[in-house]
C-alpha cells in the first residue's frame, strides 16, 4: 500500500494515541531534587502536545509514566500509536524503558527505539558511534570509577559533565577544568552527586549551535540552525542548568544560513543517520578554535515545552507553528510504519 494512502486512512479512521511522559512536578512532590527531574515536563507542555494531536484529528489518552503505563497494559488496554516522550528515572537506559516495552507489546511508537534511546543517552557510547562514522567530535573519555580520573590524557581546559544527564544537569561554570586539581575535584563531585559516570572531553571555545531535525534516515531533513549566544554573567558564559533556567535572562537565540548552516546541517544529520534517530530531535554542535563544526551530543526526545524548549524555539524563529512541528514528527512515524506494513 502507497505510504501516502495509508496515511490518509490513518487519519480516517481518527486512531487513538497515548501519550507518555514524566510529570515534573509528580516527582517534586516526591522530594526528588529538582536538577534530577529538570528534563521532565510540566503539564503546559502534555496540554500542547494532546492538544496539537486532537487538532491533527487523533483521539487521544494521556497515559503517563512507565509505572503508569505497566497498569494500563495490565488492564488489557490499548492504543494504535504512542505519543513518547518519558524520559524515565532510574539507569542509563531509562530513555529506553517505554519503547522497549512497547515495542514488547508490538505498540508503535513516535520517535526512536530502545536501542537507540540507550545508546543516545550514554554520550560516551553516541560519540564512539558517531566517530567512527567520520563526523567530527572533540577528543574524551569515560570516567566510570575514581580510578579513572587518573588516566586523563586530553589536554586542558576538559569539559565535565554527567555522561547521561541533560537539560544542563550537572553543568556550572566549575565544568570547564583548566588544571589536574579543578578536573579531580570536579569529576569527584559529579560521580558523586549524580551517580553515573563522567563524560570528559575537550572544552571547544566557539559558538555554540543546536539543529532541529525531522525524518528517518535518508529522509531526516533540518529544520534549522539556531545559535546559542549565553551572558557571560551566567556561569561564565556556559549554557548550563542554571541558564537554561534563567534562559530569558541570560541566553540570546538567532538562525544560521549560509555556508555556517550547511556545514552545521551535515555535521548534525550525519550524527542522527549515523544513531539511527527517528522522527524528530535535536542535535547539539559546536566549534573549535579553527572554526570546525563538531558533534556534541544528540536528544533523540528533544523537550517540547511549545514555549521555552529549544526545539520549538528554533521552529519559531523559522516560521514553524508548534503544531506545524508536532504534525511533522507524527507523519515521519505513521509513514515509517505504514512502511513497514506494505
Amino acid at each position: 500500500m502507497p505510504i501516502l494512502i495509508a496515511l490518509k486512512r490513518i487519519l480516517k479512521i481518527k486512531k487513538l494515541v497515548g501519550i507518555t511522559y514524566d510529570l515534573k512536578d509528580d516527582y517534586l512532590a516526591q522530594g526528588f531534587d529538582a536538577e534530577k527531574v529538570a528534563e521532565f515536563d510540566n503539564i503546559q507542555t502534555i496540554n500542547a502536545i494532546d492538544e496539537s494531536l486532537k487538532a491533527i484529528g487523533f483521539r487521544t489518552v494521556r497515559i503517563g509514566n512507565i509505572k503508569h503505563l505497566v497498569q494500563y497494559l495490565a488492564q488489557g488496554k490499548v492504543c494504535d500509536l504512542v505519543f513518547n516522550i518519558a524520559e524515565g528515572m532510574y539507569g542509563l537506559a531509562r530513555e529506553a524503558q517505554i519503547p522497549a516495552l512497547l515495542e514488547a507489546y508490538n505498540i508503535p511508537h513516535v520517535f526512536s527505539d530502545a536501542l537507540v534511546l540507550a545508546v543516545s543517552l550514554h554520550k560516551g557510547m553516541s560519540k564512539a558511534v558517531v566517530a567512527k562514522s567520520g563526523v567530527p567530535t572533540p577528543d574524551y573519555m569515560v570516567i566510570n570509577e575514581k580510578k579513572d580520573i587518573e588516566n586523563l590524557a586530553i589536554p586542558y581546559p576538559v569539559f565535565l559533565k554527567p555522561v547521561g544527564g541533560g537539560t544542563g544537569m550537572g553543568i556550572s561554570a566549575s565544568s570547564i577544568v583548566r588544571n589536574k586539581a579543578s578536573f579531580i575535584k570536579e569529576a569527584n563531585r559529579l560521580l558523586k552527586t549524580f551517580e553515573q559516570p563522567v563524560l570528559a572531553e575537550a572544552f571547544l571555545e566557539g559558538r555554540e549551535f543546536t539543529v532541529g531535525i525531522t525524518g528517518c534516515g535518508e529522509d531526516a531533513e533540518c529544520l534549522a540552525v539556531m545559535e546559542i549566544l549565553v551572558d557571560s554573567a551566567s556561569d561564565k558564559g556556559i549554557y548550563s542548568y542554571k541558564t537554561k533556567q534563567e534562559y530569558l535572562e541570560y541566553a540570546k537565540y538567532q538562525l544560521v544560513d549560509g555556508d555556517l548552516a550547511k556545514e552545521c546541517e551535515k555535521v548534525a544529520l550525519g550524527a542522527w543517520r549515523a544513531l539511527g534517530c527517528l522522527d524528530g530531535g535535536r542535535v547539539d554542535l559546536k566549534a573549535d578554535n579553527k572554526g570546525r563544526i563538531c558533534f556534541l551530543e544528540v536528544n533523540p526526545l528533544a523537550g517540547l515545552n511549545p514555549v521555552d524548549s529549544d526545539l520549538p524555539i528554533l521552529c519559531k524563529l523559522s516560521g514553524i507553528s508548534y503544531q506545524e512541528l508536532i504534525d511533522k514528527i507524527v507523519r515521519s512515524a505513521m509513514s515509517r510504519i505504514a512502511g513497514k506494513k506494505d
